[in-house]
């Protein structure tokens, strides 16, 4: 992924590790988890703040604390291709606790023959955990494909499960 020179970067520890940041003026960018596939190049990009970024660290420390099971905050998905973002946008309908497969998923965006490239795009989600990718399962219910490695969407799916 390229990230746009305009974009701001942070750095946020959560319970599952490390992660980068990233945004600008239109909004969120990303959310990675060190070494995750799909990392951007961000050679050259300032480390610094940004509003949104400091948004995104709130929300996510009320997530990790189960205070809160949405997020509300502007995300840019401009490094997406128009599939990818309609893709992505569906994600955030799933709710915290309820998982889907990827079949579901490319029905539901009406494209029930594009399910590799349905998960194509989900596996390209720049905004882990803020944009609900772990939530999608392979069709018999495993858990398959997480940039951010199984054991994170294993943690993240539990973490919704006690949830209220």
């Amino acid at each position: 992924m390229k990230i746009p020179t305009t974009a701001r970067l942070s750095r946020w520890i959560s319970p599952l590790g490390p992660m980068l940041l990233a945004g600008h003026d239109a909004g969120l960018l990303g959310v990675w988890f060190d070494a995750q596939k799909h990392y951007p190049d961000i050679a050259e990009l300032p480390f610094a703040p940004h509003p949104s970024t400091k948004e995104a660290q709130a929300q996510l420390a009320a997530y990790f604390a189960g205070e809160q099971t949405r997020f509300s905050m502007t995300l840019d998905f401009s490094s997406g291709t128009v599939f990818q973002q309609t893709v992505w946008q569906a994600l955030l309908a799933i709710p915290c606790g309820v998982t889907i497969s990827y079949s579901t998923l490319s029905q539901q965006i009406g494209k029930p023959a594009a399910v590799r490239a349905v998960a194509a795009a989900v596996g390209r989600n720049p905004l882990s955990i803020v944009v609900p990718c772990h939530r999608v399962l392979g069709s018999n219910g495993s858990l398959t494909g997480y940039a951010g490695g199984l054991d994170r969407k294993a943690a993240l799916l539990n973490l919704e499960q006690r949830k209220p």
